[in-house]
């Protein structure tokens, strides 16, 4: 009865407030069958670290030498076209239900290429900056692809200690790196012996995860993958 009224539920909303393709316009779902066609996918091969696409698969000369704490970073998707669009949206517009079809693209995306984890982390905002927003959406698309995956999400061990501009306000990956280095701490050792994967929608220079994978690590986490729904090349 629960999942009839559920859908029902579903239904009224969706007649109230229907749904226009964040890429296109057209009316019917938040990105339409044609829009989804032509997301602007990241094929291999790919650096094994960042997970950008380049001619063969061994580290790129930007990660040949980056001391990483990250073991790698995998996207579906550039940070381009429709999808840009979506997390744009869901990001700044308020536009919440989105999380659901992004946390699907997602576990489209890990049924094909697996990463080790065992629990979702989101990446953590700091307080300030999550009560002007009202709500983190890398937990929310944590949130959806636990339920998707059936793995565990922790969303309030990894916390930022640090508050700093965003990160799209710096130019360099040194800029990147320096402002959020020491910005996150666990607050006990929940994620102590455990493949963590990371979620995050955007990633740019890793500079973020590989400062989360930090913070992981020294609380004792084995191994620690990103995984962001849009990668900027």
């Amino acid at each position: 009865m629960l999942p009839r009224l559920t859908e029902l539920k579903g239904m009224a909303l969706d007649l109230l407030f229907p749904r226009w393709c964040v890429g296109c316009g057209r009316e019917g779902d938040f990105i339409c069958p044609s829009c989804r066609q032509s997301l602007p996918r990241i094929m291999p091969p790919l650096c094994p670290k960042c997970g950008r696409p380049q001619s063969s698969a061994i580290l790129c000369p930007s990660c040949v030498g980056w001391q990483a704490e990250i073991d790698g970073i995998r996207s579906p998707f550039r940070f381009d076209g429709a999808i840009r669009q979506a997390i744009h949206q869901l990001k700044y517009r308020n536009l919440r239900a989105l999380a659901v079809l992004l946390a699907q693209l997602l576990d489209d995306y890990l049924t094909s290429n697996p990463v080790p984890g065992e629990v979702l982390v989101p990446v953590p905002l700091h307080q300030k900056r999550l009560r002007e927003r009202g709500y983190n959406q890398s937990s929310l698309l944590a949130q959806g692809l636990g339920k998707l995956t059936n793995l565990p999400v922790v969303d309030d061990c990894l916390i930022r200690q640090r508050h700093a501009p965003p990160q799209a306000r710096t130019t360099t990956v040194d800029e990147r790196r320096s402002n959020v280095a020491n910005a996150f701490s666990c607050r006990d050792g929940r994620l102590q012996d455990k493949q963590v994967l990371l979620v995050d929608d955007v990633s740019t220079s890793g500079a973020t995860l590989d400062a989360c994978a930090r913070a992981l690590k020294e609380a004792g986490a084995i191994s620690v993958w990103g995984l962001v729904l849009a990668r900027e090349i």
